[in-house]
């Protein structure tokens, strides 16, 4: 079953959790300092929060979570022979899960990733990799950047993993 996920950045993530399971009834399926995700049957959605103090109310990123990773590279397929350019992941850590994952941009610069959920981990995201510049820019390896070069700022950002797949602007 494949099913929508909707990944959006609130202020209070106790806040969002008690409001989300009243909304949907059921509890997250998963909590992590800053993070929770719901497994909501009916509607088939995956809802992830990411606390991200500012930007309470905005979409982090959208997707689609399929069964299996040979759905993610038949989608790989699908949508390079459509033109779309593709980020694709593999065996990455992200949001407390090792998946692979192809992430897409759409036309008004939304990111779009599908993808499965191979295994569970204690971290939200790999270990950065960095650009080797002074200024420590970080190049995420989680989520990516959103396709204009635009990264979290700081070491501390990205290992913290609050900001890691939070909107450029928003990590700043």
């Amino acid at each position: 079953m494949s099913r929508v996920q909707l990944a959006l950045n609130v202020d209070d993530l106790e806040q969002a959790v008690e409001f989300y399971s009243t909304l949907f009834g059921v509890q997250p399926a998963k909590r992590k300092p800053g993070y929770a995700n719901f497994a909501v049957t009916e509607p088939p959605l995956k809802l992830v929060l990411i606390e991200n103090p500012g930007q309470g109310g905005s979409v982090n990123h959208l997707g689609v979570e399929v069964e299996s990773s040979e759905k993610v590279h038949a989608e790989i397929a699908r949508l390079s022979e459509a033109g779309l350019f593709t980020e694709e992941q593999i065996a990455t850590t992200c949001c407390f899960a090792t998946q692979d994952k192809v992430w897409v941009t759409g036309p008004n610069a939304e990111r779009w990733e599908v993808y499965t959920v191979l295994a569970d981990t204690e971290h939200f995201g790999t270990e950065p990799r960095f650009a080797g510049k002074d200024d420590g820019e970080a190049v995420q390896a989680c989520c990516g950047t959103d396709g204009r070069g635009d990264v979290s700022t700081s070491e501390a950002e990205v290992e913290s993993g609050v900001a890691c797949c939070a909107p450029a602007a928003a990590a700043r």
